[in-house]
């Protein structure tokens, strides 16, 4: 008993949880690395551009499907979650390494095809396991948690290339081996972490500058990958520097554990300087409840098992006399009849899925997130269409401003929905609003605006993740949260299939065989597009889509204000009376 009175609720159990969670959502990057691996697939297997675009797909699909693992969360603990996705992490990638090796000869297409959706699909595991997991045990700062874990998985790409040009000499081959047995065995060491614990309270007052060291060593992160990632393409560094530059890398993934090991040094040294603290505070407290009998000082001690004082709580709350009436008969155990939850209660999936809200949320992340992959998807194509030669800076470009939109886009949104209580979805209204401004300017193609366009939109799309999240759950509450998470994310898919395998491959298509008379000419010749009408018509489209997407996450934010209004009253998320209480 005087252990669990020692451990403050909520300090160390999830912050060392918190800190596991980062490496597995470094993990969940590993779809990130179809780039490094797609040439080799194309020159070794023999593949044409049709059928490593399809693998594309593949790659995507088994990415953002993640229905069955956020179902499984309802009724599966974090390490069998991280199990499955190490599992299907093993077999996939194994299989993809077992045929770019030629260890094993002429495996057909359509097992490659479905071992690397099966390979992606760990990413779904492993995401929905630490986001579910981390997002109840810190439901007082969703936003700050959401933002952590996103940026670290935006950042997981440009972690997997330092890995795949220092460690992995650029080999395709040990690639996919490294992420078929490096990523499992990482799993495997911190799955008994991951796990859900006592909840943060929020009453430590060193919470939030532990959330800014873990920031700030994110931020650190991001810059010291981007710095070393453009110098190593201007200089020809040397073996043992690149060792180095690999070596500080890992140095500052493993920093956010500084937080739990600090806590526990405080906590010994707060044991050993007064022993006797925990004993005075239970006899004081025996003392209240032994004393004269005076209610004035029984009654907050009473108040935190009384039923009585949970319906007069209700009471004060509820201004229909019907429903006091109907709290007042439960109370008493007179009838059991079960409410329809209210926004910011636990929702069940049925129940969410009438909600306007949830299908205004769906399709406002459907046109910002897919409108975003599709420009991500053919990044490449962009800039050559504009004449670029190299654009592997366009990469990194958009993936370190991925990163800083999904951590800059926690911390805002929760900076303000506690002190002003504005939503969340207000910063997705103003990342929309600025994609389409930014899909007009690639659309121009004015000479000087590409990368400017780039950085933008790598931003707005990153702040979409990290702010769509702790939405999601505020409205419709953490129970079932892992489907809704997953449900939603089906959006990214859809809307990469819709605007970049038909629109913008038709757009392609159609001005390239302009350009070179025929198509039988393209394809046999693989021609490229050139000039500012490869993409316009798809950028006028997108800026289309996001303008009636800005419009519509203004029309949510309108609907749900009264809620944050309630949630956040107190400039803290207050937990909602569910009708399980008792």
């Amino acid at each position: 008993m005087a252990t669990a009175t020692t451990l403050k609720a909520g300090t160390r159990p999830p912050w060392v949880g918190l800190g596991a969670a980062i490496w597995v959502q470094i993990a969940a990057g590993n779809a990130y690395n179809f780039p490094l691996y797609s040439h080799s697939l194309k020159s070794v297997l023999g593949f044409n551009q049709q059928q490593l675009s399809m693998l594309g797909v593949a790659n995507d699909i088994g990415e953002n499907i993640g229905v069955i693992p956020g179902i499984a969360c309802n009724y599966l603990p974090p390490w069998v979650i991280l199990l499955v996705g190490s599992l299907a992490c093993f077999f996939g990638y194994g299989v993809l390494w077992l045929s770019l090796s030629r260890t094993v000869e002429s495996l057909p297409y359509w097992l490659l095809w479905l071992a690397l959706c099966v390979a992606t699909n760990s990413s779904a595991w492993f995401s929905t396991a630490v986001l579910v997991t981390n997002m109840r045990n810190f439901p007082l700062s969703r936003g700050t948690v959401a933002g952590i874990l996103k940026g670290y998985g935006g950042i997981s790409a440009a972690v997997f290339t330092e890995i795949f040009n220092i460690l992995l000499h650029g080999s395709s081959s040990k690639l996919l081996m490294f992420l078929a047995v490096g990523i499992p065995i990482l799993c495997f060491a911190v799955m008994y972490f991951v796990r859900a614990c006592t909840e943060s309270s929020g009453n430590d007052p060193s919470e939030n500058s532990h959330f800014l060291f873990i920031q700030g060593a994110l931020v650190v992160l991001g810059v010291y990958v981007l710095t070393s990632t453009i110098l190593d393409h201007v200089l020809s560094l040397n073996p043992a520097v690149c060792y180095a530059i690999l070596a500080i890398l890992f140095a500052l993934l493993l920093a956010p554990l500084a937080v739990p090991i600090k806590m526990t040094f405080a906590r010994m040294t707060s044991s050993k300087s007064v022993p006797i603290d925990i004993d005075q505070r239970v006899s004081s407290t025996d003392s209240l409840v032994q004393g004269d009998g005076s209610m004035e000082k029984t009654e907050p001690l009473l108040m935190k098992k009384s039923s009585s004082a949970t319906t007069s709580e209700s009471f004060r709350e509820c201004d229909d006399g019907s429903e006091v009436a109907m709290l007042l008969a439960e109370g008493e155990g007179a009838i059991k009849k079960k409410r329809r939850p209210r926004r910011g209660e636990d929702f069940s999936f049925t129940e969410a899925v009438v909600k306007a809200d949830f299908w205004l949320i769906f399709f406002i992340y459907f046109v910002g997130v897919g409108s975003g992959v599709t420009v991500l998807n053919n990044l490449a194509q962009i800039g050559i269409a504009q004449g670029m030669h190299d654009t592997t800076i366009l990469l990194s470009l958009f993936s370190f401003c991925n990163f800083a939109g999904r951590l800059g886009g926690g911390v805002i949104s929760e900076h303000f929905v506690r002190t002003r209580t504005i939503p969340r979805t207000v910063w997705i209204t103003c990342a929309q609003a600025l994609m389409v401004v930014t899909y007009l300017l690639y659309a121009s193609a004015i000479d000087g605006t590409l990368y400017a366009a780039t950085a933008l939109l790598g931003i707005c799309y990153g702040v979409q993740f990290s702010v769509m999240i702790p939405t999601v759950s505020e409205l419709f509450g953490l129970k079932h949260f892992g489907i809704f998470y997953s449900v939603i994310s089906i959006g990214n898919p859809i809307g990469a299939f819709l605007f970049s395998g038909l629109l913008a491959a038709y757009v392609y298509d159609t001005e390239a065989a302009k350009q070179n008379e025929s198509n039988s000419m393209l394809h046999s010749s693989g021609f490229s597009c050139l000039g500012p009408d490869c993409f316009r018509l798809t950028f006028l489209v997108l800026a289309g889509a996001s303008a009636l997407g800005s419009i519509l996450s203004f029309v949510l934010t309108l609907r749900i204000k009264p809620v944050y209004e309630t949630l956040y009253a107190g400039g803290s998320f207050r937990l909602p009376r569910t009708s399980d209480d008792q």
